[in-house]
């Protein structure tokens, strides 16, 4: 296994696997996925990558060409297979010089006050949390979220998925209420179908984003559910931020429990994630939405979890059936349907070797990017901090292709 700090300028899952547990069931899918081995206790065992079926010259290229700065500002790039990690590497970048002129200039990305947790360019926020290992998930954070409200769902602690949205609310104090807004269920804010009027789809550092309007309310949650109606809900993915927050307050309500205390509990606790940091929205809600900051390796805890189908060291963690669930897309998410979304993770088609695949994985704002890779038995985590347009980035269809070729046949 190589490990690195380098101070630089710096799911078919399974095809089959889903048809089968779908016709056997939770509890024919309790053993898993196959190559778990995450060690005793909370520990991930090291490798080489010879020892996995790696090639280490292809992957030392790979380390080689984001030094080079081929990929932007890479934070860390960790390789795992059979439940090993066999290839780890973490950049330095002094993100106080390079971000500093723009951390100290009003703008959309540095929102509530230049000092705050919500200016993405102050280096003691963002990427990394107060100086410490603990890096900013972002939209990751959605993800996470969705694995905790399908525990919550199994635990009997949450409601069903068709459930209005409204009814957690006094419809007289939601603007531009009409029928569709008091059709929009649960299901339709997990899979951004929403149908708000809203526009992500621009660059987070352009005002008219929508998110970067949110951001200056006082309140988040409020301002989304205020919003006009473009479509009908359930009938078109539209990424929509908001959507999460929305989900995060109605999690409150519903179960009684921060999220944030629900998560420690029945998720990071029966992984061993002892180490977290979760932002607040200005009226104190935990950020649902892109909140978390975890370490490299225990983000990829929570990709292993789902590559295993929910299974941590052969103990349930996440139902069976909400994995299967999240990893089916709802919706195509682009216009050539090569990426999908389902409950808040994203599908991403590639080929290799003349075979088309299908990848699932996690996105966040600046490079955040677990993806699993059921067939060839990998988990691949980036972290990041490619905040503004324009600038190198690295893409999961280019990540997943340089990983894979290391793997040798």
């Amino acid at each position: 296994m190589i490990v690195t700090i380098v101070r630089a300028g710096l799911l078919g899952l399974l095809a089959g696997f889903l048809v089968a547990c779908s016709q056997k069931g939770m509890e024919a899918s309790d053993a898993g996925l196959p190559g778990l081995n995450p060690g005793a206790g909370s520990a991930w065992q090291t490798v080489s990558p010879a020892q996995v079926g790696l090639d280490e010259g292809s992957l030392d290229a790979l380390h080689a060409d984001v030094l080079a700065g081929d990929y932007g500002f890479i934070d860390s790039l960790l390789v795992i297979r059979d439940g090993r990690i066999a290839y780890e590497q973490y950049y330095e970048h002094d993100y106080r010089d390079i971000y500093g002129v723009e951390a100290r200039t009003p703008g959309p990305l540095v929102v509530t006050s230049p000092s705050g947790p919500y200016n993405y360019f102050n280096a003691f926020w963002h990427p990394y949390y107060k100086d410490t290992d603990l890096h900013s998930m972002q939209s990751v954070t959605k993800s996470i979220v969705s694995a905790v409200i399908g525990i919550a769902i199994d635990r009997g602690d949450f409601p069903d998925l068709d459930t209005p949205v409204l009814s957690f609310f006094e419809e007289g104090a939601v603007a531009a209420v009409d029928a569709q807004k008091r059709s929009m269920t649960l299901r339709d804010l997990l899979t951004m179908s929403a149908g708000w009027q809203w526009d992500e789809d621009v660059p987070y550092s352009d005002p008219s984003n929508t998110f970067a309007v949110m951001a200056k309310s006082r309140d988040w949650v409020q301002y989304t559910l205020d919003q006009p109606m473009a479509r009908p809900p359930g009938t078109a993915f539209k990424y929509n931020s908001g959507a999460t927050l929305v989900l995060g307050q109605i999690f409150l309500q519903a179960t009684g429990f921060d999220i944030e205390e629900y998560t420690v509990r029945h998720l990071f606790g029966p992984l061993g994630i002892e180490r977290y940091e979760w932002k607040r929205t200005p009226l104190g809600l935990a950020d649902t939405q892109e909140g978390l900051f975890l370490s490299t390796r225990d983000l990829a805890k929570i990709a292993w979890l789902f590559r295993e189908g929910g299974l941590w060291q052969g103990s349930r963690v996440v139902p069976a059936q909400w994995v299967r669930a999240s990893l089916v897309p709802s919706f195509k998410a682009n216009a050539d349907g090569s990426e999908g979304y389902g409950y808040k993770w994203w599908t991403q088609n590639y080929s290799h070797a003349g075979e088309d695949h299908v990848a699932y994985l996690g996105k966040g704002f600046g490079g955040q990017r677990p993806i699993i890779l059921p067939e060839f038995d990998l988990v691949i985590v980036l972290t990041g901090w490619n905040i503004l347009p324009d600038r190198p980035f690295f893409t999961a269809p280019e990540a997943i292709a340089r990983v894979l070729a290391a793997v040798e046949s």
